[in-house]
Formats: structure tokens, C-alpha cells, sequence
């Protein structure tokens, strides 16, 4: 049996050749930037050769212990420096366009973080700018790089499960929301910043639905203002169906985050590691029972790698790849436009308390 995995092993690759790599320069110098970025970029062999960030003592303290020789003190100056071949933007959605655009029009390469921007509109804009630029532009969606998932999805490629008829996702988390205080006071939140992996990630495997339900809550004391709890259901042609049900604020103490996707030739199930005592995490899990091939019951698929830092290797690979000319975007920013507009449709559906067309 093992040797059937060696296909799905090649998909999941997260390496990054020499003959590709470019120079790097990093717009924010967050958490995400300082525990997921930087570890992953060092990991692949990635030169980072300058940050900014609107908080100067931030971007010095994070590039002293990444070993970053450059801090810019303004945008301008990165965006003129030559040596700079692609852009890591690492933002917050509302702050994202503006930098996005002045990128562009430099015709440097973009690897934008997600949420690509606050509105389907403002996401065309961007999109529409990259394709004028004549850049390569990808957005920071690394779940679709995630060992487990990447796994998943291949066998699902390969027909290992059938006709897949339902993937449903499930976490019962005790989010640590303090650690990002710019959200505090957003009334757009779990959809929007958290569960948005998991809309784009169905997205990727299923494609657009027809028609989605969400509906959300919110926690007596709790710390941010936005929704905390959502059920979203996604409603395809031909009876297919997807499920999101995620919580942030569990007060049993019993951390879980499943996927788990049927078809009719089988199922694929696992787990995300990193949510289970998030930002430390646990290896992730991924089994197949497949009547294909066929399976003596579950067989476990050996995850070797983590959600953090690892995935985010292959966000800025497919970058490096695409500008190369050696290998296809997977997480595009034309394409996650379609995201924003899945998300609108969650939330339009969650304000009117009745289902949307997507």
C-alpha cells in the first residue's frame, strides 16, 4: 500500500528550488510575520533582505532575531529598492489595498496575506491591478498547503473516495483572541478572519456552491465584538453539500478541529493540529477508507509536516514557481476574489437570516 502514496507524497512537496528563489522583502512584522513567515522563508532557504513596518521598533526587534540586515522606514523606500523581487505583504484586510496597488504599479510580485481585502469589490480592484502590472500575485491561503489537506485533496483527484458528497468541517476552540488586538473591535470577525480558510479551502476542492446558509453568535464577555460561533452550509447541484460549524469559545477544555470528507467510494478523514492548543499545536492526522483502492479499513496517511510554519513555504514557492514559469499559482488572487465573494455570501446570509445565492 505504501507505494501508493508516493503521488500523493510528490503533490504535497513543499520544497522550493534554488534555480527559482528570489529576493524577498516583507511589508508588517505581526505575529503572523514573526512565528509562521520567517520561520518557513528560513526553513526553505529563502532570502528575506529587508522589512517594514508603521511600527519601526517592531520591524528592528523582529529583523534582529531573524537575522534581517534591512528595516525600511517607509514603504517607499522597499518598494524603490531594486533587489527587491517580490513583496510580502502581511496586513490587515483594511490596510492591505492601499499598499497592494503602490506594489503593483512598481511591477513587483505579490504574495498578499488573507483576508486580500474587505469587500468583493476592493478584491477586483487588486486582482484587476496585478493583471495591468503584468505580475505574478498569490494570496497568503496556506491551508491549501497544508500536508494533511494537500494529501486530501489528491486523493480526492485521484478518485480514491468516489464522487465526493459531502465535506464537513468542525472546531470547538477557546480562541486566544487577545493576541490580535486590531481585531478587537470588528464586527466582521470568525467568517472573515478564521473560517475563511476553511470557505477557500472547499472552494478549492469543490468549487463555487449555488447557495449558502451561515448563521452566527456572539458570547456574553467575551473579548472581541464580532460573530464567535458560525454554521455555514454550502449547497451544490447535484446534492452535493459542505458544512463549516466553527466555536471559539469552548469552556470544556476539550480542543478539536476535524474535516472530514465522504464519498461514495469512500471517506477521508483528520484533524488540524496547530488549533488544538493553538499557537503550539500537535502533528496533524489524516486517514482514507477507500473501496478503490481498496483499504483493510483506515489507513493512516504519514503527516509529516505542520500547518505552522510549514505551509507557508509553499505560499511563497508557488510564487517563485509561477514567476519561473515552472509551475501554476494555487492560491491566486484573481481566484480569491471568489473567496471574498463565498464570505460576502456568508455574511449576507448571516444579516438577513435567510439563505444567498453566491
Amino acid at each position: 500500500m505504501i507505494n501508493l502514496f508516493e503521488e500523493v507524497s510528490q503533490f504535497c512537496d513543499l520544497s522550493i528550488d534554488d534555480k527559482v528563489k528570489l529576493p524577498v522583502a516583507i511589508v508588517g512584522a505581526g505575529g503572523i510575520v514573526d512565528g509562521a513567515h520567517l520561520p518557513a522563508y528560513k526553513k526553505a532557504g529563502v532570502e528575506v533582505i529587508g522589512i517594514f513596518d508603521t511600527d519601526n521598533s517592531k520591524a528592528k526587534d523582529v529583523a534582529s532575531r531573524h537575522g534581517i540586515s534591512k528595516v525600511y522606514s517607509t514603504l517607499e523606500e522597499l518598494i524603490s529598492d531594486s533587489s527587491a523581487k517580490v513583496v510580502d505583504i502581511a496586513v490587515p484586510a483594511a490596510a492591505q489595498p492601499e499598499i497592494f496597488l503602490q506594489v503593483a504599479a512598481a511591477k513587483k510580485h505579490i504574495l498578499a496575506q488573507k483576508p486580500l481585502a474587505t469587500t468583493v469589490e476592493k478584491g477586483e480592484e487588486l486582482a484587476a491591478s496585478a493583471a495591468k502590472h503584468g505580475i505574478v500575485a498569490a494570496v497568503n491561503q496556506q491551508l491549501r498547503f497544508e500536508e494533511g489537506i494537500a494529501a486530501a485533496y489528491k486523493m480526492v483527484q485521484l478518485g480514491w473516495i468516489g464522487k465526493v458528497t459531502n465535506f464537513a468541517i468542525n472546531v470547538n476552540l477557546d480562541t486566544p483572541w487577545h493576541m490580535w488586538p486590531w481585531a478587537k473591535d470588528l464586527p466582521r470577525l470568525e467568517v472573515m478572519l478564521h473560517s475563511i480558510h476553511y470557505h477557500d479551502m472547499i472552494r478549492w476542492f469543490l468549487g463555487n456552491p449555488t447557495t449558502v446558509f451561515c448563521a452566527a453568535g456572539r458570547t456574553a464577555g467575551q473579548y472581541p465584538i464580532g460573530e464567535t460561533r458560525t454554521i455555514s452550509t454550502y449547497l451544490y447541484d447535484g446534492n452535493l453539500t459542505a458544512t463549516v460549524h466553527s466555536n471559539h469559545m469552548n469552556r470544556g477544555g476539550d480542543n478539536y478541529a476535524l474535516y472530514r470528507i465522504d464519498g461514495d467510494q469512500g471517506s477521508i478523514r483528520g484533524t488540524f493540529g496547530l488549533l488544538y492548543d493553538y499557537p503550539d499545536g500537535r502533528p496533524d492526522t489524516l486517514e482514507v477508507r477507500s473501496h478503490v483502492l481498496p483499504t483493510d479499513g483506515w489507513l493512516p496517511y504519514p503527516v509529516t509536516m505542520r500547518w505552522f510554519p510549514d505551509a507557508f513555504m509553499g505560499t511563497i514557492g508557488q510564487v517563485f514557481r509561477a514567476v519561473a514559469g515552472t509551475g501554476p499559482l494555487r492560491s491566486s488572487v484573481a481566484d480569491n476574489v471568489d473567496t471574498l465573494k463565498l464570505v460576502d455570501a456568508l455574511y449576507r446570509s448571516m444579516d438577513s437570516g435567510a439563505a444567498a445565492k453566491f
